[in-house]
């Protein structure tokens, strides 16, 4: 890369264009629920078909705000956690493609090569990192669930767990120009976040994250980094986590940008909080209490498509 302004990569917090599944035979995965604290088996005998239509009433929402939605059908019985891409894969605005180490056997049935096939045409993604093989080596790493990636400021932060392998995440970062954070996380049971994106999300202007989940001896760091990034801190309590406040995701719409969240999710925010967010960007809560019951939320179900775009 050059040092010219015409050759400088603009890099984005929030994409405008995303990838969605919508599943034809949802439940809540029986392999992921020993080590998602979220996660609870949902006993609706109408489950697949309340999920099918909490996707499509969300993809509607989005796209109202002008978000570019790409809606992928899933009609498999094998990939129960097809509704949550955002794990197998992540979009770079240097490029690149990014396909991860599923901790689950029957998540890496999820892989689509007609997703990757789309985006190389559409989006021009002209570099693929496989990653995929690690996984029988025992080494995970689950996408932008495991990672939260700043792009503003090329950070990418990492809570410990056995689905995100430190070695990976540290090659992932090298490759792509990112400063590696790791931190240590856990709930107040003592058990290990699954996901990074549970418990933060980093916004244009602001990071919302459970730091009372963060341990003690990594919060300074966080707090610094958060300051030198000249990000506001919103503070969620444990409580507030568990009702998915940390998994949004900010958006570009036509007239604005948008924090996607869950009804859920917006519920449990307070008054103060919902004012500090609504400076910057558009709250829009999004009804999907079956697909929660899978132990992820809104930031799960979208993973972006991050463009490079050239600055002039």
């Amino acid at each position: 890369m050059t040092n010219t302004m015409s050759n400088t990569i603009t890099k984005t917090q929030s994409p405008e264009a995303i990838v969605m599944v919508r599943p034809h035979r949802f439940v809540s995965n029986p392999e992921t629920m020993a080590d998602n604290a979220f996660q609870y088996a949902c006993k609706s005998k109408n489950a697949a078909l309340s999920a099918y239509h909490e996707v499509t009433e969300a993809v509607a929402s989005l796209q109202e705000k002008g978000v570019t939605v790409h809606v992928f059908e899933d009609k498999s019985t094998a990939t129960p956690d097809s509704v949550f891409p955002n794990n197998w894969f992540s979009t770079h605005h240097n490029g690149t493609l990014v396909q991860y180490p599923m901790y689950a056997p029957n998540r890496r049935n999820e892989y689509r090569q007609d997703i990757m096939d789309f985006l190389i045409e559409h989006y021009g993604y002209q570099t693929t990192i496989n990653l995929r093989h690690h996984a029988d080596e025992q080494a995970f790493l689950e996408g932008t669930g495991s990672i939260v990636f700043d792009h503003q400021h090329n950070i990418a932060y990492a809570a410990r767990s056995k689905r995100t392998n430190e070695s990976l995440f540290r090659r992932i970062c090298r490759d792509m120009g990112y400063q590696a954070v790791l931190f240590d996380a856990m709930d107040e049971n003592g058990v290990p976040i699954y996901h990074t994106n549970v418990m933060m999300c980093v916004s244009t202007r602001f990071v919302m994250i459970g730091m009372d989940m963060v341990a003690e001896k990594d919060r300074p760091a966080l707090f610094s980094l958060f300051q030198q990034s000249g990000l506001s801190v919103i503070h969620l309590s444990n409580q507030q986590i568990r009702h998915f406040c940390g998994n949004a995701i900010e958006l570009r719409g036509t007239d604005d940008n948008i924090l996607a969240l869950s009804h859920t999710a917006f519920s449990a925010l307070t008054t103060p909080q919902k004012l500090l967010i609504e400076a910057s960007v558009t709250l829009l809560p999004l009804a999907i209490p079956t697909i929660e019951s899978a132990g992820g939320s809104v930031r799960c179900m979208i993973a972006g498509v991050h463009r490079s775009t050239l600055a002039q």
